[in-house]
């Protein structure tokens, strides 16, 4: 075995028993590198790509590329799903270097760390065009050896001009209305009238843009909505979602949704989680209600830890080949469903002898016209049990913080809307499982798995989990919440923000130095880190009536609105809190006596505000003045209840209904 066997990464442990004598992202390494004189080959993936799986059997797992890297270079394996900061800052050299990315990631570099030659996927011999992994660790071996000065050169440049790129931030602030109006106007050119969503394949769900275009309906007509509702239906309909087990893959490789790159992952669920629920808010359609139900039951029923958390995806790849799992033949439906049903199933799922992908199908309903008349459950149920001992599939079972706050924001947010109990509890116990094993003195880590934590949180660790924490306190109004949120922030800002310009950076300041140390700004699967601070941060500001976190929201929105200057439709989720700070109601305070008899329809019509509520309580006061002082200037009634409505600056004198509120 190489040195990844102690490992707690799936991904790392996928490679323990290569030829290849790999050694995690280490001093050890370095130093080593730096003894030998030898280049350093470092590879960046996670556990559950394809095309990793395709580079590690071809290349990883054979004796004479084996031989080659050992004899030749240090060689290093990162998992970019535990190391997001190593992941973002070798892959923007990347994208310098070549102008694209992607996994696994495959970079050459000094013993020093500097980059000098990057690139993604690499057959084992030169074909189709492409050169080689071997070709090329030959041809790198050769430069090292009587060459090195190029490569130094190259490396330093490529660094300097990284750093000026990043130094060279935005300077003109933007009106974010002129964003937003920007963003709109990109999506309604891009959009894909016929199948939905923007452009041509491959296509991604990007969830919050479809959140940010629900977020104009209410001032700017329904168009948006549409667009949006296009794209939920398309994406449901096609086989990137899961008709029997739930949940959607990663993305689609054609226009029509049809064909995915079958792994699932936990942020991808957990926004279309919110996107559906939303919709479902602002249509009352059942088809989106029903989507978001079984994407929630998939998340629960495949991705949670019986601890609390959620783990971070399954594979594109079982049995060696990707895609076998979900795929099925008419004749495999015959065999497991009785004549009668398996001829509906084949027709409504499109089961065809010819299939429509590598001879066999994936089910879908691109092509069936009433979608209420669909299997029942027990149907669907039978081929899930069937699937389940057919083929396995692996799940990548490590709980990141990241991942899990956005889990967290979306159960705790859905159950609101869907007004779903149990996506309550499955929102709260993550958030425990995150403040038991993740966090220590308002520190938190990266990574959970098989009982120990590691990697010291970054940006969006801290952001998501906050953003979750501001959730569960909307939906109960349990000030323990907005405690913790409040304590995890006031470190956020010690460890990231940059006082002086504004934003935060990718990494804390005590965090490992690497040559680079980005302030990330643009959505890619998930919102940035910068765009989620710039929403809780607002949140935080209402919620304790702190001027330290009015003063740290000013100057992350300007921030902000300079970043998104460039390239608007890039910041959607920005946008989208930035749309529903504009359009929203207002921001109410209530006060009461005692909520535990508070009656379901009194809570159910606070959640249907659409607006930031404080609930302060006799129970509830002592914590909530301690993180939101400004609270002990508002009496609690000796019956009844108080509304405080604040709009536009104005705050309105108190009313005592929720009748007279919704008057106002």
């Amino acid at each position: 075995m190489n040195h990844l066997k102690h490992e707690k990464s799936p991904y790392l442990l996928q490679h323990a028993e290569n030829p290849v004598n790999w050694y995690p992202w280490c001093e050890e390494a370095f130093d080593l590198a730096a003894e030998k004189d030898l280049p350093i080959f470092l590879s960046i993936g996670y556990s559950t790509c394809h095309w990793c799986h395709v580079m590690a059997h071809e290349s990883f797992e054979d004796e004479e590329v084996a031989a080659f890297l050992n004899d030749h270079f240090i060689s290093i394996k990162v998992d970019r799903e535990e190391r997001p900061d190593i992941d973002s800052v070798y892959m923007r050299a990347a994208q310098a270097m070549t102008g694209s990315g992607g996994w696994p990631l495959t970079i050459f570099m000094t013993p020093e760390r500097t980059p000098f030659f990057a690139g993604t996927y690499f057959p084992k011999h030169t074909k189709y065009g492409q050169i080689g992994l071997l070709e090329l660790l030959s041809a790198v071996s050769q430069k090292w050896t009587e060459d090195r000065d190029s490569l130094l050169t190259q490396g330093s440049q490529i660094v300097a001009f990284l750093q000026k790129q990043e130094a060279a931030a935005p300077q003109t602030k933007q009106n974010p209305e002129n964003s937003i109006a920007e963003a709109l106007s990109y999506f309604v050119k891009n959009f894909d009238r016929k199948y939905g969503g923007f452009g041509s394949s491959p296509k991604f769900p990007a969830a919050h843009n479809l959140l940010f275009l629900m977020a104009q309906k209410s001032k700017k007509g329904d168009k948006y909505l549409a667009m949006a509702e296009k794209t939920l239906t398309q994406m449901y309909l096609g086989g990137i979602f899961d008709h029997i087990g739930g949940g959607f893959c990663r993305y689609a490789t054609d226009d029509k949704w049809l064909i995915p790159h079958f792994e699932k992952m936990l942020y991808d669920n957990a926004l279309l989680l919110m996107a559906y629920s939303q919709c479902y808010y602002e249509t009352k359609s059942p088809l989106y209600l029903t989507v978001a139900n079984k994407t929630a039951s998939y998340m629960l029923r495949e991705l949670k830890d019986p601890e609390g958390g959620f783990y971070c995806g399954q594979d594109a790849d079982s049995d060696g080949e990707e895609g076998t799992y979900y795929l099925f033949t008419p004749e495999e439906i015959r065999s497991v469903l009785h004549l009668e049903p398996a001829a509906a199933f084949c027709s409504q799922y499109d089961i065809t002898p010819q299939g429509n992908f590598m001879g066999k199908n994936i089910p879908n309903l691109l092509s069936t016209k009433d979608h209420g008349l669909l299997p029942d459950e027990d149907v669907l149920r039978i081929l899930y049990d069937y699937r389940l001992e057919r083929t396995k599939l692996h799940k990548d079972d490590k709980v990141l913080t990241s991942w899990n706050g956005i889990a967290i924001a979306a159960f705790a947010k859905a159950a609101r809307q869907l007004k779903n109990a149990d996506y309550l509890e499955a929102a709260l116990s993550a958030a425990e499982f995150i403040w038991k094993h993740l966090q220590d003195e308002g520190k938190l880590f990266a990574r959970w798995r098989q009982g120990h934590y590691a990697f010291a949180g970054t940006l969006d660790d801290y952001a998501c989990y906050i953003w979750g924490l501001l959730e569960c306190y909307s939906t109960t109004f349990n000030p323990i919440f907005l405690e913790r949120a409040d304590r995890i922030g006031s470190t956020m800002i010690k460890l990231f923000f940059d006082s002086k310009e504004g934003g935060f950076y990718l990494y804390a300041a005590d965090s490992e130095a690497l040559f680079l140390r980005p302030k990330e700004t643009y959505d890619g699967a998930m919102p940035s880190g910068n765009a989620v601070a710039a929403h809780i941060t607002k949140k935080l500001a209402f919620l304790t009536g702190e001027s330290f976190w009015e003063d740290i929201a000013d100057k992350q929105s300007a921030f902000m609105d300079r970043a998104c200057s460039d390239y608007p439709f890039g910041n959607s989720f920005y946008l989208w809190s930035v749309s529903q700070d504009l359009f929203e109601e207002g921001k109410l305070i209530c006060t009461m006596p005692d909520a535990e008899n508070l009656s379901t329809d009194t809570l159910c019509r606070l959640w249907d505000l659409q607006m930031d509520v404080v609930l302060k309580t006799r129970k509830t006061e002592e914590t909530l003045h301690k993180v939101s002082p400004y609270l002990k200037n508002y009496e609690i009634p000796e019956e009844g209840s108080d509304f405080y409505l604040c709009r536009n600056h104005v705050c309105y004198s108190p009313v005592h209904s929720l009748d007279a509120l919704e008057s106002l």
